[in-house]
């Protein structure tokens, strides 16, 4: 989650056009519902004695397609960094590996039959819906946080941002040493001291209590009234400067947050991904050799 990492660049470009979404007028979302449509087909012509279930022939078909999707959309997870320099062929397969993703949802139920129970068939079927439930989390994130992150930086790049701040700890120095002890040593710890980023709960809530900066304008008294004109001069400057990075460090840290849970689905997403994959296999194993 650091602030150069070319894959968020990347997610940005994509999520600011939606173009994963509507890649080619919408033509995976066209497949998908065409998987769809043909699965519902079988399911209903399919007749076999007593119920449907996932052991008809219709209940095989559907459960190879699914299996193999499954599959496929593991696959992909291991290979989209891959893509990564060819846009064109990243935004292709990210639009099929949602839609195909949400096409598997349907065509899974309809494989089960609606049999649910205590068993590692069910526990298949609800490992999937897990990692698919995870995966639409991800579709919101690419859309509203790169968004959000473009907004909140105004036209500026996170290592200008963070120059800026540097830049305004070096002016706080030199205006300090017109001050009192006092306010010195709460500038000097303003400037030593600037949490950004931190702990995976620190960057993904955005509250820093321990701030600094903010301490420092809170504990800057007022300007006595017989001060002298350049410690006058100079607490004033100094409450701008304050004030300034005080602004910069709340958007670097709302950067920070952004990215954060722009990642943070990915802990979910990928365990869960292996775990069913364990789980499909379990329930394989249960079908043709127990």
């Amino acid at each position: 989650m650091t602030a150069t990492d070319p894959i968020s660049g990347l997610r940005g470009r994509l999520s600011r056009h939606e173009s994963f979404l509507v890649w080619k007028q919408f033509r995976y979302l066209k497949i998908a519902c065409a998987g769809v449509a043909v699965s519902m087909i079988l399911y209903l012509v399919d007749s076999p004695y007593g119920s449907r279930y996932g052991g008809s022939w219709a209940g095989y078909a559907l459960g190879t397609v699914g299996a193999l999707l499954i599959l496929w959309l593991m696959w992909f997870g291991y290979r989209k960094r891959s893509y990564v320099k060819n846009q064109g062929n990243l935004v292709a397969w990210l639009s099929a590996h949602v839609y195909l993703g949400l096409c598997l949802l349907v065509i899974a139920t309809l494989h089960t039959g609606f049999h649910f129970g205590w068993n590692i068939h069910t526990l298949a079927y609800a490992m999937m819906c897990l990692v698919i439930a995870s995966g639409a989390f991800g579709v919101f994130c690419y859309i509203q946080y790169p968004r959000s992150m473009t907004e909140n930086r105004r036209g500026t790049t996170m290592p200008q941002l963070l120059g800026r701040v540097a830049g305004l700890n070096d002016q706080l120095r030199t205006v300090a040493m017109c001050v009192d002890d006092r306010t010195a040593a709460l500038i000097e710890r303003a400037v030593e001291t600037t949490p950004i980023g931190g702990s995976t709960w620190r960057q993904l809530s955005g509250h820093y209590p321990d701030c600094a900066t903010a301490a420092a304008l809170a504990g800057m008294a007022d300007t006595p009234a017989n001060a002298a004109p350049d410690q006058a001069l100079a607490m004033r400057q100094l409450r701008v400067l304050l004030n300034e990075k005080s602004e910069l460090l709340t958007r670097a840290r709302r950067d920070v947050r952004y990215k954060a849970k722009m990642d943070i689905w990915l802990y979910f997403h990928v365990p869960l991904s292996f775990a069913l994959l364990a789980a499909l296999l379990a329930h394989v194993v249960a079908v043709f050799y127990l």
